[in-house]
């Protein structure tokens, strides 16, 4: 389908009021077979049948939009990989095979994570180096024909502010800023879902959300906070799939399709706009969000 005749990321929202988002990419690829120390950026030239395979099961499973296996492409966080200079390639690679299995059915939300590294002055990335590094990755994305931008799993505003300038600049995209509450309902930097929104809300991301962090009592918590901070902005929201436990050398997540299906669906009730799972989420447990949500 054309995007001429393909809905909008806004469109989609206001017709359907809720929308489901997919579920992990890391976790799904070591059940695939991803080996320890190998970034999921490069199964898009090495397994891409494999990448286009998981993005098709969570298209099965009944999602609206789809997430590019993009999350650890900016140029800083490829730069020791195999990888290392190919960050335009990497992003329209991913850009292609998500496109591939969205169809006509579903958007494809163009994934951007932390770059692995801390933003002054805790650490060397500068807000300038910081903000050029987005652009980039925003540019190559929208090149390749991306509905929406995700920030997702930031837990440091001075590495996301200038990010989001970054993408700002190369982008007029929907943007959505989701951080990850992962040392309970703050932040591994201290910041707590109202600080969040606080610090984030003024730039106009569309929507604004929580994704990854710990356990599920801990994102009922943060949801409340984060649905009364954000106001009238849409709430997105992707949890694990509870807390993993170690079996070999293999991270197993203790809830069921049927407790995150629980908790997720609770959250639409409370207003959450947009849904899906993080970490340890596989179709199963996305097409039971999808049969309680709907």
């Amino acid at each position: 389908m054309s995007t001429a005749t393909r809905p909008t990321f806004s469109e989609l929202l206001s017709a359907r009021g809720v929308l489901l988002a997919d579920g992990a990419t890391g976790t799904n690829y070591q059940a695939k077979g991803l080996g320890l120390g190998v970034a999921p950026e490069e199964w898009l030239f090495d397994a891409p049948e494999l990448v286009l395979e998981l993005h098709r099961e969570f298209v099965e499973a009944g999602v609206d939009l789809i997430l590019t296996d993009t999350f650890g492409a900016t140029a800083i966080r490829l730069g020791d990989s195999p990888l290392a200079g190919r960050a335009r390639d990497v992003n329209l690679r991913a850009v292609e095979i998500a496109r591939e299995a969205a169809g006509d059915r579903v958007l494809v939300a163009g994934s951007l994570g932390p770059t692995g590294q801390l933003a002054e002055p805790l650490g060397p990335l500068g807000p300038d180096e910081c903000a050029a590094t987005y652009a980039e990755q925003a540019a190559a994305l929208a090149e390749g024909g991306v509905d929406l931008l995700v920030m997702e799993t930031f837990f440091a505003l001075e590495e996301a502010v200038p990010a989001i300038r970054g993408i700002q600049s190369a982008s007029d995209l929907p943007l959505v800023v989701s951080f990850s509450f992962d040392r309970g309902t703050h932040t591994m930097m201290g910041v707590s879902p109202r600080d969040f929104v606080e610090a984030v809300a003024p730039f106009g991301a569309a929507v604004l959300g929580a994704n990854c962090g710990r356990s599920l009592v801990d994102a009922d918590t943060i949801v409340v906070e984060l649905l009364d901070a954000a106001g009238d902005v849409p709430v997105w929201v992707k949890p694990n799939a509870g807390v993993p436990r170690m079996v070999g050398d293999q991270a197993v997540y203790e809830a069921t399709p049927e407790i995150i299906a629980a908790h997720v669906g609770r959250y639409v009730a409370q207003g959450a706009r947009i849904v899906g799972g993080c970490c340890g989420s596989t179709p199963a447990h996305v097409a039971a969000i999808a049969a309680a949500i709907r």
